[in-house]
């Protein structure tokens, strides 16, 4: 039986949000000869319109619109649970503004006018960042969905071993013996495919498992 081909490459995903059409285009033109795939708006409004919680990659993000500014844009990515890179596009006087942005969570911000080598490079990083943030995600994803499978009592044992409680006082506080708690972590263990306890641990506090009391 021959083996199965790999998946094809995602080509990486660049937005470009400015309402001057012309460099709009212009910068999509040039992101797509660099082998990315570049969508243009010359709307903030029709951007975030088309973008939702499962959208991923890049965006070049100007910072003055008249529709509305590229700070509100971010504010309405982060309200909606999008998660892009976002490098900002500014001009001389929009610096303060563009380092406000970054206090916000930008990667970077590029002075207009950005050459073709400055641009490509900061998207690059940017793309590199996305990547590490998605990998992040899948991963607790993957926790929570292991913490699922979870009974309710294995969901109390595990508060507690996470809370660094012994068997013997996590037996005290939820009146159960310590045979049983034992049981139960040995559960927790093969559900959540932990290699050992501090693994298992690290998982659950990144999924936000809650310490006991």
């Amino acid at each position: 039986m021959a083996a199965k081909s790999p998946p094809p490459a995602r080509t990486p995903q660049v937005y470009v949000v400015d309402d001057t059409p012309a460099l709009c285009e212009a910068l999509c033109l040039l992101l797509e000869t660099e082998g990315f795939a570049a969508k243009g708006f010359d709307s903030p409004v029709a951007f975030l319109a088309s973008v939702d919680a499962s959208s991923t990659g890049c965006l070049l993000l100007d910072m003055r619109m008249p529709e509305m500014d590229g700070l509100a844009v971010m504010a309405q990515l982060t309200q909606r649970g999008t998660n892009l890179a976002v490098i900002v596009m500014t001009g001389f006087g929009d610096v303060p503004t563009a380092v406000e942005a970054m206090k916000h969570g930008a990667i970077e911000f590029l002075e207009k006018p950005i050459g073709d080598a400055q641009l490509m490079s900061a998207v690059r990083r940017a793309l590199a960042v996305a990547d590490e943030g998605k990998e992040a995600r899948d991963e607790v994803a993957t926790v929570q969905s292991h913490i699922g499978t979870l009974t309710s009592r294995e969901r109390d044992v595990l508060g507690h071993i996470v809370a660094g409680s012994s068997n013997k006082d996590t037996a005290r506080k939820l009146d159960i013996s310590p045979r049983t708690v034992e049981i139960h972590r040995r559960r927790v263990m093969e559900k959540m495919q932990a290699d050992s306890l501090s693994h298992l641990v690290r998982m659950a506090l990144q999924a936000g498992v809650t310490p006991a009391e």
